[in-house]
């Protein structure tokens, strides 16, 4: 907006249509106090003032504006009809005015100033707002870099209270942080520390992380300084966002006195399941031949404990067996033996595994789909063990319903086994840890006796075989346990 300051009604008529015609606003005042006024409430871009004012004469004007902190640099044109002369010219650019024009007023002439101050006004306005933005940028940046800087303090006070060896590193793995007990074990905060020669270096395994942006988790033995051997360290690493990039915040967690728990439990398994065994294979053969002996005497009340007693045998004999699997695996000895057999005839000799072990049920069992002529690569005897322990649990706690299902179907490139029953079921919620070792559902746990590792046991041998393995069940609607086998044989074996 445009301030034209004149006492003469008719001046500031003549230039405010000049103006508008131009499309200027204006706003127009009829004395040095109407003007300050409007100074001091509005925002102007340019003032035309007239020097010949009563009262308070345009110089005055000038000089109060160029006072103002708010408006002294508002550029100001005087106009005057009398003073001319080279000293009030003078004494009109020392009182604050950037340009001096005659009356009678040039048109053309006041126009091309008004444009031209016009214009710097507006660049003048471009620049402080480019300012105001740039220090608000800066004042910003100085902020979240004080913030930046709080979190980094306080995550590296977190740190370095932890029990575990803790350090940071940046997207690169340049080690910035390392707290107090990394010195336990390196002499060099961008050293990690020595490895056992069998373990992964940790280095290798980082930089593979870093360059997938996957957390790091891994079990590495390392040496504590000036002490010989060597402990079981946990090392896990994972990203925090900052800046829009990846840092990284890693801990190694002792766990030397766990794995020594393991591997004397391992031990103590795999002991105590062979011990078992050869007292266990005695009493077997003194009841087979108890039982024979009943028999040939007669049908007696003693018979049906003698069956009771082997039922038991039984039982004992097949925890023993999973315990020692169990040992095997933990020892990466579970032995596989793999070559190209018919799935059809696993399939039928597990069936009639349990349909001759389980004659007294009135369960039936059907069989859904057809393999025959169906060859397959892996170890028959194992995966029969599989699709024994899925029948078995459907026979135990589908019990009083009327029918077991085997539905074997044939897919794109694999194989797939499955076992339908329609009993208790399992909660949807538990799904996902039927195949952990040890784990038993908790509302079936005191009704149905086991050990809780037949189905991990199972995971394990499909995963041998690079298949699949799973469940789909709810409570109260019986549960589907089904496995899946590739269906690429070996070449020398096609």
């Amino acid at each position: 907006m445009i301030l034209i300051v004149d006492d003469n009604p008719d001046n500031i008529y003549s230039l405010q249509k000049l103006l508008e015609s131009k499309n200027f606003e204006v706003d127009t005042a009829q004395s040095g106090e109407e003007a300050l006024k409007k100074i001091l409430k509005y925002n102007y871009a340019l003032i035309i003032l007239d020097v010949q004012m009563p009262d308070m004469d345009g110089f005055e004007v000038a000089e109060n504006i160029a006072g103002f902190s708010k408006t002294k640099e508002t550029p100001i044109i005087f106009l005057s009809a009398v003073n001319t002369d080279k000293r009030f010219i003078t004494k009109g650019y020392d009182s604050g005015g950037l340009d001096y024009v005659t009356k009678p007023v040039d048109p053309d002439i006041l126009m091309l100033k008004v444009k031209t101050f016009y214009r710097l006004y507006e660049q003048t306005q471009a620049l402080k707002d480019i300012q105001l933005a740039l220090e608000k940028e800066v004042e910003g940046r100085k902020q979240a870099q004080k913030e930046l800087r709080s979190k980094v303090d306080y995550l590296h006070t977190l740190l370095e209270s932890l029990p575990q060896i803790a350090f940071t590193c940046d997207h690169r793995g340049n080690i910035g942080f390392v707290n107090g007990r990394w010195f336990q074990f390196s002499d060099n905060e961008q050293a990690f520390p020595q490895t056992h020669p069998d373990d992964k270096p940790i280095a290798a395994e980082l930089q593979e992380s870093l360059d997938s942006g996957k957390p790091l988790e891994m079990e590495v033995r390392v040496k504590k300084r000036d002490e010989p051997g060597y402990s079981y360290q946990l090392l896990r690493v994972w990203p925090i966002l900052e800046n829009g990039e990846n840092n990284w915040v890693g801990t190694f967690t002792n766990i030397d006195a766990q794995k020594k728990a393991e591997k004397e439990k391992d031990e103590f398994l795999s002991i105590a399941s062979h011990e078992l065994k050869t007292p266990l294979t005695s009493i077997k053969a003194y009841m087979q031949l108890l039982d024979r002996k009943l028999k040939l005497d007669g049908d007696c009340a003693e018979a049906k404990y003698v069956n009771r007693v082997q039922d038991q045998v039984e039982k004992l004999n097949s925890l023993i067996t999973d315990l020692l699997d169990l040992s095997k695996i933990d020892n990466g000895k579970l032995g596989i033996n793999k070559k190209v057999f018919s799935l059809e005839r696993m399939v039928q000799n597990a069936v009639d595994s349990i349909v001759q072990t389980h004659d007294q049920s009135k369960m039936e069992l059907h069989r859904q789909g057809d393999i025959s002529g169906l060859m397959v690569y892996g170890d028959e005897i194992r995966l029969e063990q599989v699709l024994v322990n899925f029948l078995t649990n459907a026979y135990k706690y589908a019990a009083g319903t009327e029918k077991v299902i085997v539905d074997c179907r044939v897919m794109d490139d694999f194989v797939k086994i499955s076992v339908i029953d329609f009993g208790i079921g399992i909660p949807e919620s538990k799904l996902s840890e039927v195949f952990n070792k040890f784990y038993r559902v908790e509302e079936t746990s005191f009704d149905f006796q086991g050990l809780g590792i037949g189905l991990y046991i199972c995971s394990e041998i499909i995963r041998s075989h690079q298949g699949t393995i799973a469940v789909e069940s709810s409570a109260g609607k019986g549960a589907t346990f089904y496995f899946t086998l590739p269906l690429n044989l070996p070449i020398d074996a096609k």
